[in-house]
């Protein structure tokens, strides 16, 4: 099977985050940044990860990503494809406006018709979170990677969302809902959240196999992992779940079943991950977690070898655990890589095994 790899040859940015202008070009395989903490090497990788989803991996609003004291910011990617045309990749934004987004100089409509062209997977220190943080971590894994290879799955999300968000601003007024309005938005989230659930199971069942395989290569075999997914949607049809609690849900003023809830068990050995794993081995899962998802997205999303983040890797790992990640990301599965560190001797292992097609940038927080 032919794996086609979209490359990214050069990249503008101007006030994003700390950085002021800047103009670089890359390898089409692997591209160092070092220097120390806070000087920009991670907002790099941020801009690249904006010009594929359309947001900062870090920054909840888009206005956080502007430079302090500027009015606007601007990205430009310079993608070379196997098959066709290089495809320029444009966005802007103004303070108080909304940020226009644009493919070889025509504005998308939807946000979400972009979401998927250029696929993408970062592993970086927040990670951890996928493991000790809230089960709202966990169901944006699985959307963060489900949406880009199916369009589909970001509308049966948004309906879900926007059905359950009416549902919640029902149950919490004064009087008492229209019991009928109520049934029709709960047979819509029915409809639309068992979409959800169906993609994200046989998203979750393809992935095991594969993250357990990284896991071992990683750890040296030594540990058994798990992963179970968690939902409602087991209980029956979503709707008559959701549609049971009703009074329940009147009296907390929410929706307590639906896809909304869903979440994904990650076990060592027989226990919870997030109770009985080291930081190094949550290191290992979370990695070998994003691993597994690169090699998803690389036989779904219209077979695209995805671009690979690793941002600050090989933190809390022992120098085996990083030799093995070093192994397997320089093989020849891998397309272009990305990789910030603070530590020149780990890169230099990496691009000792590169076969010379690599760059390396000395970030000073200059820019």
């Amino acid at each position: 099977m032919h794996f086609w790899a979209m490359i990214l040859e050069k990249l503008t940015i101007l006030n994003y985050k700390n950085i002021g202008e800047v103009t670089l070009d890359f390898s089409p395989k692997v591209n160092c940044f070092i220097g120390h903490n806070g000087v920009g090497k991670t907002n790099v990788l941020d801009a690249i990860h904006y010009l594929s989803f359309c947001r900062s991996s870090i920054s909840t609003t888009d206005s956080q990503v502007i430079r302090h004291g500027e009015e606007f910011f601007m990205l430009e990617g310079r993608y070379s494809t196997d098959e066709s045309e290089p495809e320029i990749v444009y966005c802007g934004m103004k303070r108080g406006t909304k940020k226009h987004f644009k493919r070889n100089g025509k504005e998308y409509r939807r946000l979400s018709e972009h979401i998927g062209l250029i696929p993408i997977v970062m592993v970086a220190p927040a990670d951890n979170m996928i493991i000790d943080g809230l089960s709202e971590e966990r169901r944006r894994l699985m959307d963060m990677v489900i949406s880009q290879f199916d369009h589909a799955y970001i509308d049966h999300l948004s309906r879900y969302t926007k059905a359950l968000q009416q549902r919640n601003s029902l149950l919490r007024q004064e009087a008492e809902p229209d019991a009928s309005l109520l049934d029709v938005l709960e047979d819509q989230m029915g409809y639309e959240g068992e979409c959800v659930f169906a993609a994200r199971e046989a998203f979750v069942n393809e992935l095991i196999p594969v993250f357990q395989h990284y896991y071992e290569a990683i750890s040296g075999g030594c540990e058994q992992v798990g992963i179970s997914y968690e939902s409602h949607c087991r209980r029956g049809p979503l709707a008559e779940v959701i549609r049971r609690d009703r009074f329940k849900d009147r009296a907390v003023g929410y929706s307590l079943h639906g896809v909304h809830r869903d979440d994904l068990l990650f076990t060592l050995g027989d226990h919870q991950m997030k109770r009985e794993g080291s930081q190094g081995q949550n290191k290992t899962f979370a990695v070998a977690l994003k691993l597994a998802q690169f090699d998803f997205l690389k036989r779904t999303a219209s077979r695209t070898t995805p671009l690979l983040l690793l941002d600050d890797i090989f933190d809390k790992l022992d120098s085996v655990r990083v030799e093995r990640i070093v192994e397997i990301v320089s093989s020849s599965g891998f397309g272009q890589i990305f990789v910030t560190d603070t530590n020149r001797d780990h890169l230099d292992k990496i691009l000792a095994r590169s076969g010379g097609d690599y760059k390396i940038s000395e970030v000073k927080g200059d820019w």
